[in-house]
């Protein structure tokens, strides 16, 4: 048995940043605050480590019988966590154990390996409570700075490298990129294989190729249209479990040495752990910047120490609420694609939002894209009732607007803008009004995609009157009722002659028009819905009860 002993950490954090690619609960429920302050890994013919707040690594387990035994045992001495290799056995014994115990099961997803686990473990632990800066390694190396390592590689390959994500991004490359070809300098220069040889890539099945193999594959040289040298590749996929994370390529004159095939190979696992810390470390501050826009939007005793960690303290506030038209999160094969989604547009605002306001804040809570931005005061704007202070919500649903203009999701996306807050303490109430505009504009698809508050409050009013109406089953009563029982009964149009009238302030001709009949018919068909019901068109507050009714009560067909 071995043991490495670090800061305390939880199981909550460790499941959430290593969770969607080496960790699944199987059995038992996880305890999110449980202190993690060890990483042991189990030796049948060794019980003498210390286990209180240990995450076990059960390497070699198997049996049903002795994994209960061993999580009975992990519980009196008040571990964590039990980690096993995927597929876990998680029958009847297992699963009792588990549940009497409160030592959930883990899995260590297919093909990652154990080493691979423990170095992530060890740097989740070392690395503290969220916002520890301290600086961790991983193979000797600074975590996450993949710049390093790509030199590194390049020096073991004596060839310059890139490292590059799932989508041909480069994340980072080696010097001496002078010394291949212009096809590696454009990538460098625009961090992106650029896409006429991608394109290339794709024909010849490079990709597919690359994510098979477990071995470095040879790629021949792009062509190019300049008449420019190009030379041959040696790209290597980097995996976690089963997961291709991204690639390493390296652009060589003459084939690789067997023992720098190994070389590569070897590297790979390293990279993978940076590329997974670096994911993780982003994660961590999703999270934290998340938790501190809650807090803000709620209100409360850490909204203002919440406000001044994002800097938004000395400003006025807007708040924007976003959200697609339908959301699919029910739908179990759809609820992750839904959640990388609503975090990718949450990029792409606060990168929007960032362009065009010096403070600002963007996160995902719940379903809802959230973003705060600021306004600070600017000379002869400091009364509250002036126009510039007037405009800033017109200012901030512009700018939400031309997010979704360039994002091309205009019939997808609606957004909702706040009023402004002059102070931390109102940034909950534009959040709220946010919220009703939101709601407004997405029960309205052929509305504009963004609305302000202060442009839709009636409406806002009224989707909330509906609410308070179907709550209490409240029906149609007076003149309308008599009405929907006459076309019921009599399968006349008097309703929908009603409503078209109102529709058209009293304007016969239009209202007519409206419903596919002839003035004189629709005349008559007025008289006749006042002789059966005694609505008194001539009188204002029946024409809006008769109006509210209609709007909240009986819904269109």
């Amino acid at each position: 048995m071995s043991v490495t002993t670090r800061p305390r950490a939880s199981l909550g954090r460790v499941i959430e940043d290593l969770g969607t690619t080496l960790l699944e609960v199987v059995s038992g429920a996880a305890d999110d605050d449980a202190e993690i302050e060890t990483v042991v890994i189990h030796d049948v013919l060794d019980d003498a480590m210390p286990m209180r707040g240990a995450l076990v690594l059960g390497v070699g387990l198997s049996d049903p019988d002795e994994i209960a035994a061993l999580l009975r045992t992990l519980a009196a001495q008040h571990a964590s966590a039990l980690v096993l290799r995927a597929p876990v056995r998680a029958e009847q014994p297992v699963r009792e154990a588990s549940e009497a115990s409160g030592i959930p099961v883990l899995a260590l997803t297919r093909g990652a390996s154990w080493a691979q686990l423990t170095a992530m473990l060890r740097s989740l632990i070392a690395e503290g409570d969220v916002g520890d800066q301290a600086a961790t390694t991983l193979g000797g190396m600074p975590s996450g700075d993949l710049f390093a390592l790509a030199n590194a590689i390049a020096t073991l390959l004596n060839a310059p490298v890139t490292i590059e994500d799932r989508n041909s991004r480069v994340v980072a490359f080696s010097g001496r990129q002078h010394e291949a070809d212009p096809a590696r300098i454009e990538t460098v220069l625009g961090r992106q294989v650029p896409e006429r040889f991608a394109r290339q890539l794709e024909e010849r099945g490079v990709f597919q190729e690359l994510y098979r193999s477990e071995d470095p594959i040879d790629v021949g040289p792009v062509l190019n249209t300049e008449g420019l040298p190009s030379f041959p590749r040696v790209a290597l996929a980097v995996r976690a479990g089963d997961e291709i994370l991204g690639s390493i390529w390296a652009a060589v004159q003459e084939p690789l040495s067997p023992d720098r095939v190994q070389a590569l190979k070897d590297s790979a696992g390293l990279v993978a752990l940076h590329l997974l810390r670096l994911r993780a470390g982003a994660d961590v501050e999703r999270r934290l910047r998340a938790d501190l826009l809650a807090t803000i939007l709620e209100g409360g005793p850490g909204a203002a120490d919440a406000t001044a960690r994002l800097r938004l303290s000395d400003h006025r506030c807007v708040v924007l609420a976003l959200s697609a038209t339908e959301e699919v999160d029910d739908e179990p094969s759809a609820g992750a694609r839904g959640v990388a989604e609503r975090q990718r547009i949450a990029d792409a605002f606060a990168v929007h939002l960032g362009a065009v306001y010096l403070r600002s804040a963007v996160a995902v809570i719940g379903n809802v894209v959230y973003a705060v931005v600021g306004i600070r005061p600017e000379q002869g704007d400091a009364d509250p009732g002036d126009a510039k202070t007037s405009d800033a919500d017109s200012r901030a649903a512009r700018v939400a607007a031309d997010f979704l203009g360039r994002l091309g999701a205009t019939s997808e996306i609606r957004i909702g803008v706040g009023t402004v807050a002059q102070e931390a303490a109102s940034i909950p109430s534009s959040r709220a009004n946010a919220d009703r505009a939101l709601r407004v504009v997405r029960q309205a698809p052929s509305r504009e995609p963004v609305a302000r508050f202060t442009a839709v409050q009636m409406e806002a009013l009224l989707v909330e009157l509906g609410d308070l109406v179907r709550a209490r089953g409240d029906q149609p009563t007076g003149p309308v009722a008599q009405l929907l029982a006459q076309d019921r009964e009599k399968g006349t149009h008097l309703v929908e002659t009603l409503r078209a009238w109102l529709d058209a302030f009293g304007d016969v001709a239009v209202a007519a028009a409206r419903v596919y009949t002839h003035p004189n018919t629709f005349r008559y068909r007025l008289r006749r819905l006042s002789e059966i019901s005694g609505l008194d068109l001539t009188d204002p507050e029946a024409r809006f009860s008769a109006m509210v009714q209609l709007r909240l009560l009986v819904p269109r067909d």
